[in-house]
């Protein structure tokens, strides 16, 4: 998403110069979202963008995995020779962690790829007996889809509530309620010792039957190959670019989940491997490459951030950062089947999760974009308009 957005933003903003857009994977670019959903239940095909990048005069050079970075010759490396650059922008993305000791052992899969869905697409549909390892969004969405399959899913957690990295326990107790509901059986507080063929060895002593193992433990930035480059690096691994998406290499951006930006909104540094975060960065970056002479026309990057998770018959979206919140509030009892949980800083509305409720969603982004006061008794009545909250 982000490499494909980059260029047609570039040609949106009249770059007229040559353009091309450099793929590990053989696939037509596509997007990522559908993998977990459509394409994986076969109801879709493959999910490749809609572009015509000949019509855009883009060349795409596919199957051609980058090795190396030399900013001071403007040249990357890959497979077939190096390539030279004015302009270069990193799209690397994330590449998902692997489970310690299961590289290798038949039936252990990872979901980050149109190859991966392809491959876990007919062990959803001969009915096989599922492990997802990790209940976070990948996991739930995983989960989802084979229990939609007729699957026996058992989904194994080390920590003691589903989305504990992202959300606060409040918040994720009447989400781990979804699992039975849907018939998928959660274990949390649970580790994997091993993974067999056939079986996934908990360090209880626990043996539950698999046949295939999801693994969904996180991700991170794949800038592996930055080594040696000279291109600042976070402690997380990110590229750590600018308020306009630069890095610390003249000529080179980075932008979408690969690359950390500094958020002036909230006074912190965020990395966000979300699907938004590569639609709406491209525009910073092509308007900045545009500007004449580099100058930096572009505006400061820092949108509220924003993603959404289809999972257990219910439509999730997230938008803000809710880390230096001093307030929550519920919008609705967590118990049914819509609410909407707000945080606030200072009485203004800095992050909300809205589950069922997309008009909340809406409304929320905007006043969070707008940084305006709520009053809280208003924000907390699921019958007041939030947009109507605001003091």
């Amino acid at each position: 998403m982000a490499g494909v957005r980059t260029a047609v933003a570039l040609r949106d903003e009249a770059y007229t110069g040559p353009l091309t857009l450099i793929g590990a994977e053989p696939h037509q670019p596509y997007d990522r979202p559908p993998l977990s959903k459509a394409v994986l239940l076969g109801t879709a095909e493959h999910s490749a963008f809609g572009i015509d990048f000949e019509a855009l005069d883009v060349t795409l050079r596919l199957g051609l995995p980058v090795t190396g970075l030399r900013p001071a010759d403007r040249e990357v490396d890959t497979g077939a020779g190096p390539v030279p650059y004015d302009v270069l922008v990193v799209a690397t993305g994330a590449e998902p962690l692997t489970l310690p000791g299961s590289r290798g052992v038949p039936g252990v899969h990872l979901l980050r790829t149109l190859d991966d869905a392809a491959r876990l697409r007919p062990v959803l549909a001969r009915q096989h007996d599922v492990v997802v390892v990790g209940a976070g969004w990948i996991g739930a969405e995983f989960a989802t889809a084979a229990r939609a399959a007729g699957c026996a899913v058992t989904v194994v957690e080390a920590a003691d509530r589903p989305l504990a990295g992202a959300l606060p326990a409040e918040v994720t107790a009447p989400m781990a309620r979804w699992y039975a509901g849907s018939g998928a059986t959660l274990l949390t507080g649970a580790r994997v010792a091993r993974v067999e063929p056939g079986t996934v060895v908990l360090t209880d002593g626990r043996r539950l039957p698999a046949g295939a193992v999801v693994v969904g433990i996180g991700a991170r930035p794949a800038t592996g190959w930055l080594d040696g480059s000279g291109i600042a690096l976070g402690p997380d691994g990110s590229v750590t670019a600018d308020a306009r998406l630069r890095t610390s290499a003249p000529g080179v951006y980075a932008v979408g989940d690969c690359a950390s930006y500094p958020s002036a909104r909230y006074g912190a540094r965020l990395l966000v491997h979300h699907w938004d975060n590569a639609l709406q960065g491209p525009r910073t970056v092509a308007a900045d490459i545009t500007a004449a002479g580099g100058t930096g026309a572009a505006e400061p990057y820092d949108p509220v951030p924003y993603f959404w998770s289809e999972q257990f018959g219910r439509f999730v979206q997230y938008a803000g950062h809710h880390a230096a919140a001093d307030t929550l509030l519920w919008r609705g009892d967590p118990a049914d089947d819509a609410w909407t949980v707000l945080w606030l800083r200072g009485g203004a509305l800095v992050a909300l999760l809205a589950v069922g409720r997309p008009r909340d969603l809406t409304q929320g982004r905007k006043l969070v974009e707008s940084g305006r006061v709520l009053d809280p008794l208003r924000a907390a009545d699921p019958a007041v308009p939030l947009k109507s909250a605001v003091r």
